[in-house]
């Protein structure tokens, strides 16, 4: 697979060859559903609290009598079905956990699952250069107009591509560290704006070890860390 290159006139410079089998083959959609699911579980705090009646500050008086008054029968005015009181069902515990795990070659695989997606969608846009002398955010606005970013779109870029994340930072855009660009990030915009030495940095990164040496590797580092398997 051929990837036009791109510079900031959004003229072609080049082309950059991306084998499909190293990014899956073709589209695997139960797996990247099921990595999908697992970065958005894993985002929720699972901190939500709510106060019973018996937590609900107010009086405990009773409102009005109970016969005579032509209304029906009510209690105190901190009870389920008035507004500002307790609820029926109160969440008390300490922390839900909403946390899903996956294996790390399945991980992977999904990530790059999901990018032979947009490769094949040609929501890519794979640039030269993405390093700004200034961080203007009209350059980076004028950058995006003629890579035709129409719509949603994720900027991934270097730790220390500190003008173009400044730049960025005020347009609505996505902002992901390229090292760390996942399935998460790729199905939730439309685009994918990249610098090439990124893309094939990530590629050839962790990411790359989807095979039976990513275990390998991952029990090389905790025996030389001193660590048990």
């Amino acid at each position: 697979m051929e990837i036009p290159v791109l510079n900031k006139s959004g003229e072609q410079v080049s082309t950059l060859a991306i084998d499909e089998q190293v990014l899956g083959g073709e589209i695997n959609p139960d797996l990247i559903k099921q990595a999908f699911v697992m970065y958005h579980a894993n985002q929720r705090q699972g901190s939500a609290r709510t106060k019973g009646r018996s937590m609900v500050e107010g009086s405990t008086r009773k409102l009005y009598k109970q016969k005579g008054t032509g209304n029906a029968r009510m209690g105190n005015n901190r009870t389920v079905i008035r507004k500002g009181g307790g609820v029926a069902f109160a969440k008390t515990k300490t922390r839900e956990e909403y946390r899903l795990s996956m294996p790390v070659k399945m991980r992977r695989k999904a990530n790059r699952n999901a990018l032979l997606s947009k490769l094949i969608d040609n929501e890519v846009r794979v640039v030269d250069d993405l390093n700004f002398d200034s961080p203007k955010t009209k350059a980076f606005a004028d950058l995006l107009g003629k890579l035709n970013v129409d719509r949603s779109c994720v900027v991934a870029v270097s730790p220390d591509n500190l003008n173009a994340r400044l730049a960025a930072r005020n347009l609505e855009v996505g902002l992901c560290n390229s090292e760390q660009l996942t399935c998460w990030e790729l199905l939730n915009h439309r685009y994918l704006v990249i610098a090439k030495s990124d893309l094939e940095a990530w590629l050839a990164g962790p990411s790359s070890k989807t095979d039976k040496t990513a275990s390998r590797v991952k029990k090389s580092k905790a025996a030389k860390n001193g660590e048990a398997d």
